[in-house]
């Protein structure tokens, strides 16, 4: 009989943070003690990192006691091998003893052999152990990996192959079995990736030819694409094995994640269908699509760009700038809309203050002034651009770009080729070098000016902020304060989240 892990939370964690409403887990863990599913992966046991992680990336012992005492499934918690060292097992393992069943081990197939001594000293704690071994669509050109298979014997007891990429195809999945079979005796697991939409058959091909354990996770919540769906394995089962079913605790257990899917809303499309089929790495696409304004096109070229190794192959002059002491950096808020009276009648007092548009959302508002304006394009801004002007024959700002080469590729509308330029450098921050905000900061540092100023740059301030507005918000704080010691001045004129003075007295006593 096929064993099923789910590993939700887990995997999961990547859209959450390893953050977990306690109400929705309990209803999810519940409604598993009903399901033929063997085991429930928590989450990581991870030594501290300084950067946020939550309690389902530690799994503290009051969290694990609680999920033990809820549960008769064996629970399992992961390790990634690139973190944990020998010296880390003790303060991590000894105080789950008795908690835990299955520890698994994240694995970089050239770190095998890492791998195996690591899991030698895990195996005298008495756990069982298996390997998640990764990026399987590249296993057959890795020649060390192979020759160093027959060293799992000893020490797995599921060897799971897993499809990092979501990349690989049913005849892919049987001769990748027969070639672990051929170096290794210990049982065989598998978790697939939902890029192209193949993980439940290639989980019934698994299955079919000798794999003993799967992987799936509650509406396929996971990195990137995503994982085979748990409702939908444990329905094919159900028909295709006559495998038992709850479909009352299956719709408990669906319904406790399905807000989680509303709010993260995960799942494969075209830029994770591009990046599964080539093999491509899943942690930019999922930046690129849940957290920047990159269209379709740009992802699809950015990822073409590392399929074929080359850099972004559209060059543009390098930018010159006039220096000018005040600047004011417009961002994409509602508050530039409310406050707009007052601030066309602040830059009307101030022709010579040059605008930089960090988002073009709000360039209409501005057009008919007469300041020099510059917009700052980053993957599919100059779409936004061509929306919020419309008619660009007679635009007569400047148009800025990140400098060559772009990871992104960026699209400039025809008709502003001839006035858009790039920016040699990035040199004020070491991170977020092609965000919007870098971009305009590095103009404003470029011009040279003394007092710069800010509006639309609202923030998010609420109890219920996704992933994507935690990390922006954590974003342009960042950019703030590395920007902010080169200005006499830093403030906004409108009302924000953020780290920054805030002087909306002083654009209505000017205007």
């Amino acid at each position: 009989m096929i064993k099923i892990l789910d590993c939700t939370l887990r995997d999961g964690g990547y859209y959450t943070n390893w953050d977990f409403n306690k109400t929705l887990v309990n209803q999810y863990v519940q409604a598993c003690n009903y399901l033929p599913i063997d085991y429930i992966e928590v989450g990581y046991r991870s030594p501290i990192k300084k950067d946020y992680f939550g309690k389902y990336f530690y799994l503290p012992l009051f969290e694990l006691e609680s999920l033990k005492s809820q549960t008769n499934k064996k629970l399992v918690v992961i390790l990634n091998e690139k973190d944990v060292r020998v010296e880390h097992l003790e303060v991590l393992l000894t105080p789950i003893l008795g908690l835990i069943d299955m520890v698994r081990i994240a694995i970089d197939p050239d770190n095998l052999h890492r791998a195996i001594a690591l899991a030698t000293e895990i195996k005298k704690y008495g756990f069982e152990i298996g390997f998640n071994v990764m990026y399987m669509s590249k296993w057959k050109n890795n020649t060390g990996f192979i020759e160093a298979l027959d060293g799992v014997n000893d020490v797995a007891d599921y060897f799971y192959m897993v499809d990092s990429y979501g990349g690989v195809f049913p005849t892919d999945i049987i001769d990748l079995i027969d070639l672990v079979k051929s170096k290794t005796s210990c049982k065989l697991g598998f978790h697939g990736h939902n890029n192209l939409e193949l993980a439940l058959v290639n989980t019934l091909t698994a299955i079919q030819h000798g794999v003993e354990i799967v992987d799936a996770t509650i509406f396929g919540m996971g990195r990137g694409a995503g994982n085979l769906k748990t409702e939908l394995l444990l329905t094919v089962l159900n028909s295709k094995y006559n495998i038992e079913v709850d479909f009352n605790a299956l719709e408990s257990a669906v319904s406790a994640i399905a807000p989680l899917l509303e709010k993260y809303e995960w799942g494969t499309n075209l830029p994770y269908m591009i990046s599964g089929a080539n093999s491509l790495p899943q942690k930019d696409v999922m930046d690129w699509v849940s957290t920047r304004y990159y269209s379709l096109n740009s992802i699809v070229r950015a990822l073409d760009n590392k399929k074929k190794r080359q850099d972004d192959n559209e060059k543009y002059p390098i930018a010159n700038f006039e220096s000018t002491n005040e600047v004011l950096i417009v961002g994409g808020g509602p508050s530039v809309s409310e406050h707009l009276d007052g601030l066309l009648a602040f830059l009307l007092k101030k022709p010579e203050m040059v605008i930089i548009h960090a988002s073009s959302k709000n360039a209409a508002y501005f057009k008919d002034l007469p300041n020099q304006q510059y917009f700052c394009l980053v993957g599919n801004e100059g779409r936004r651009l061509e929306n919020t002007l419309e008619n660009l024959s007679c635009f007569n700002g400047i148009c800025v770009l990140p400098p060559y080469p772009r990871t992104m590729g960026t699209y400039v509308p025809p008709s502003v080729r001839s006035k858009t330029f790039e920016l040699d450098e990035v040199n004020f921050t070491e991170l977020f070098k092609d965000a919007h905000t870098a971009l305009a900061l590095q103009t404003a540092l470029n011009i040279e000016a003394k007092n710069v100023y800010m509006v639309g740059y609202d923030g998010y301030n609420s109890d219920t902020l996704t992933k994507r507005e935690v990390d922006l918000n954590h974003e342009n704080d960042y950019l703030f304060n590395k920007a902010r010691k080169s200005f006499i001045t830093f403030s906004s004129l409108t009302s924000t989240c953020y780290n920054v003075q805030s002087n909306s007295n002083l654009f209505y006593l000017l205007s």
